[in-house]
């Protein structure tokens, strides 16, 4: 079929045509000649794993090199969602693959084993076949994935299932199609993957039968949502439910059907409408049913990476306007909160400004080849350094590393994300050095993963131990970048200008953006013969000017960026660097201390004052004075990230309270609600910690206490700023207080307009006492009843209901406006804090009974 290309959003091409940015000032620059072998080591790396599948696995959907046998569901170890984008086995088929692995299958067998299974590899393989040139094993493919039948009782994973099974079918359909049209190759075809794709599109429909649009994670492809799937499957990731909309909306551009777009844009536009408002960013986990968010982490990778993904490249794809809209709202969030220099640390959606964890997963690697089509060069420099010096590091990216760049989670499937940001960096830069890095992953794959019957998984990075395992994305994504890194533009049958990568890295044509959701666009008379017609409209989106992204010197702007960077990891480079002298320490910062906000600055760190009077940092290497301060301030953020991320996932209010005289004997307990601290006592359920209010002198506590006879045994209460928080908690416990209150000293503040605030603490817990936090409206209200009670006694306790006092006695107290009466009115059952707070205030009113008598 003849479309029409439309001139769309695609900055690659004004980089490399533009921008040549020269290596690292210590890396010697690859040769023309060396840049071939390596395209031809690459080439036969990619032949070794694809030989082997073919020789020792298909049809089974992968390949398990360490046995050199095929991976079939159900005959292995489940894998969880990975398995469910893999087929099912029928036990005689399974039989026969069994005596028949170890030498090739005839078609008839093919055939008759594609009525079983899925051939995933295959099917997700094809498009790298092409771009290596090798029509005839192309062609191959495809007549063999066009026998594959998916009306089959089996479970599946809409996701895996979308991106590798119809992403590779279009993308088979669209290269067999242009090969058709452009070299008179597979003459035969007439559409058949792209009838499987359809009809494979309308098998995982059903998932989306909800009630927000957003899909179930699994659907049975004979039956489509049997009940036991409906009861189980509750929960979606981010990622899972928004990324659907280049495959989907590709299938209705070709198709003429538009529920597949529809479904797919439905699914997008809930994830938006779900979003935190205030922070434009979105959590990991949701509901499908109503939409409530069941985990709340917010960052790049897994869960929630090619979401943003395809909210760019669905813009880029389909040409609409509001995709590009959201992206640059989350993309503005993600710089904002997410980003912490060239660290990515997952925070908490509703509260962006306390980080969620403080590690990083490999996924976040793709998130440089994002921001270089977005344009955003700088940071994409940045992160991806320090991604690469993690690999040299370990050999590879683990799937999960500190931010101290330790191993928090040592496997490493041989994915393809970090290789994807290294093309398109040097796609759009030019820059020799990211030849450098390719042939550095080259290696290690030869070295450490290749086994006789393709290549294996590493189990851990630190021991080099394999896995029998080779996921199909591997021949997918990881072998096709690594053979386009090392390749010349005019070697290749495909102009790649023209087509947009899909997260599994299949090929669909920019020229979709020319075609409707309903029906194709006829081409131009006197264009037939044309296969993508460029048309030029007036008011085409354009890239930002390259004097812009890049500054006059940019011969250096790389190595200039990466260079305060270079030592950023250890036991990466030779240690001949001298050890840094630290002049400030994370755990030693006082926000109002102007000695050290000069350091900041000359680390590059930059400071800004919030609204509810927090303070924010953000790390740029290159504002640093010099390499040496740009490295202490790294240092610096990483132990500002490991003390954050001491709060753990949830902060839970407190409350603080205390008994207030209504006149003519009607006593009311009064409180307000309290953040808690992330070191000290943590006050539970039932407990409760009362004591007179003393205020201290120093109101900051940040200097000697000048009334250390009068905490002994009382709550003291205290001003917010200039000194950290733990150390007010270690001066009035020394003095001997049990416990401690801090009011914010910012003007207005308050639990009604503010997120819940916890204090962080210095990383190392030696403090006894509980600390909670009170904004400056509720800290004034607790100032003004010790104002009017010198001797007032203060309780500490778990979160209680609104308090309030309505009945006559002395001996009886009204909790919440339900008239839920603790003393001696009964009531509904209460719990463990309510029952323990009731025998407080008993004690505690008759105690001023027997004062007043």
């Amino acid at each position: 079929m003849n479309v029409i290309r439309v001139h769309t959003f695609w900055c690659l091409m004004v980089f490399l045509s533009e921008a040549y940015i020269s290596s690292s000032h210590n890396a010697q620059p690859i040769t023309k000649e060396e840049k071939k072998e390596l395209r031809e080591e690459a080439k036969e790396m990619f032949y070794h794993a694809y030989n082997s599948y073919m020789l020792h696995a298909y049809p089974a959907d992968e390949l398990m090199p360490l046995s050199c046998k095929g991976r079939y569901r159900g005959s292995e170890q489940s894998r969880g969602d990975i398995d469910e984008a893999i087929g099912k086995l029928a036990a005689l088929v399974q039989s026969f693959a069994v005596r028949l692995t170890l030498k090739p299958l005839s078609f008839n067998s093919f055939v008759l084993f594609n009525c079983f299974i899925f051939s995933l590899t295959l099917v997700d393989t094809m498009d790298t076949l092409a771009i290596l040139g090798d029509l005839d094993e192309f062609e191959k493919a495809v007549k063999l994935a066009s026998n594959i039948t998916f009306a089959r009782d089996v479970i599946v994973s809409v996701f895996e299932t979308n991106i590798r099974m119809v992403g590779g079918l279009l993308s088979g359909h669209i290269l067999a199609s242009y090969m058709q049209d452009r070299l008179g190759r597979l003459r035969w075809y007439r559409g058949e993957l792209l009838n499987l794709a359809k009809e494979l599109g309308y098998r995982l429909l059903p998932a989306f039968n909800t009630s927000t649009g957003l899909p179930y994670a699994k659907v049975n492809l004979l039956h489509g949502l049997p009940q036991e799937l409906l009861a189980g499957c509750r929960e979606t990731c981010t990622a899972c439910a928004g990324t659907m909309i280049l495959e989907f909306g590709a299938l209705s551009r070709l198709t003429g059907e538009p529920i597949f777009e529809e479904k797919a844009r439905r699914a997008l536009d809930a994830l938006w409408h779900l979003r935190h408002r205030a922070s434009d960013l979105v959590g990991t986990v949701l509901n499908i049913h109503n939409g409530d968010w069941v985990r709340r982490d917010s960052g790049v990778g897994a869960g929630i990476d090619s979401y943003y993904e395809y909210l760019l490249k669905g813009y880029i794809l389909l040409g609409e306007d509001k995709y590009l809209n959201r992206f640059n709202r989350h993309y503005q969030a993600v710089m904002k909160y997410v980003s912490q220099g060239p660290l990515l640390i997952d925070v908490h959606m509703h509260r962006p400004h306390t980080n969620a964890r403080n590690f990083m997963d490999a996924l976040l690697a793709f998130w440089p080849g994002l921001q270089v089509l977005k344009g955003d060069i700088k940071p994409a420099i940045e992160t991806h350094e320090v991604l690469y010096q993690v690999m040299q590091r370990h050999n590879f990216i683990p799937e999960a590393f500190t931010t101290d760049f330790q191993v928090h989670w040592g496997q490493h499937p041989l994915r393809p994300e970090f290789l994807e940001s290294t093309y398109l960096l040097y796609h759009a830069t030019g820059d020799p050095y990211y030849l450098e890095v390719g042939k550095k992953v080259l290696k290690s794959l030869q070295i450490h993963a290749r086994v006789p019957c393709g290549f294996a998984a590493v189990s851990d990075v630190r021991t080099g131990v394999h896995e029998d395992r080779m996921d199909s994305f591997v021949l997918a994504e990881t072998f096709k970048y690594l053979y386009l890194l090392f390749a010349e533009p005019e070697e290749l049958l495909l102009d790649l200008d023209q087509f947009i990568f899909t997260t599994e890295a299949h090929l669909l044509p920019l020229s979709l953006a020319r075609l409707s959701n309903v029906t194709a666009i006829p081409v131009p008379e006197g264009k037939e013969d044309s296969f993508l017609y460029d048309v030029i409209e007036e008011d085409d989106l354009t890239c930002p000017n390259i004097h812009f992204l890049f500054p006059e010197d940019s011969e250096k702007f790389a190595s200039r960026i990466r260079e305060p960077l270079q030592h950023l990891v250890e036991d990466v480079f030779p240690p001949s660097r001298m050890p840094i002298k630290r002049r400030l320490r994370a755990s030693q910062f006082q926000a109002a201390n102007q000695e050290h906000l000069k350091l900041l600055q000359e680390m590059g760190i930059s400071i800004m004052v919030l609204p509810d009077g927090r303070v924010q940092l953000s790390h740029t290497a290159a504002n640093a004075k010099n390499p040496e301060a740009a490295h202490e301030g790294l240092l610096f953020m990483q132990e500002m990230v490991d003390i954050s991320a001491t709060s753990g996932p949830e902060s839970v209010p407190k409350m603080v309270s205390w008994t207030v005289s209504l006149g003519e004997g009607v006593i009311a307990l009064d409180g307000v609600e309290a953040g808690p601290a992330h070191f000290g006592h943590e006050i539970k359920e039932g407990e409760i910690v009362s004591g007179q209010a003393v205020l201290v002198e120093p109101f900051h506590v940040c200097s000697d206490i000048q009334n250390n006879g009068e905490l002994i045994g009382k709550i003291a209460v205290m001003e917010r700023g200039n000194c950290m928080f733990v150390d007010k908690a270690r001066r009035v416990e020394k003095a001997g207080a049990i416990g401690g209150i801090v009011v914010d000293n910012v003007s207005g503040t308050s639990s009604a307009t503010s997120p819940m605030f916890a204090m962080s603490g210095d990383g190392t817990n030696d403090v006894n006492i509980p600390l909670l936090f009170l904004f400056e409206t509720e800290g004034q209200k607790l100032l003004s009843a010790i104002a009017h009670s010198s001797s007032l006694e203060v309780m500490l306790s778990a979160k209680l209901p609104h308090l309030s006092a309505k009945k006559e006695t002395v001996k009886e107290l009204v909790v919440d406006q339900d008239a839920a009466a603790i003393g001696e009115i009964p009531g509904p059952a209460e719990d463990k804090t309510i029952q323990a707070m009731r025998q407080s205030v008993k004690r505690h009113l008759e105690e001023k009974i027997q004062e007043e008598t």
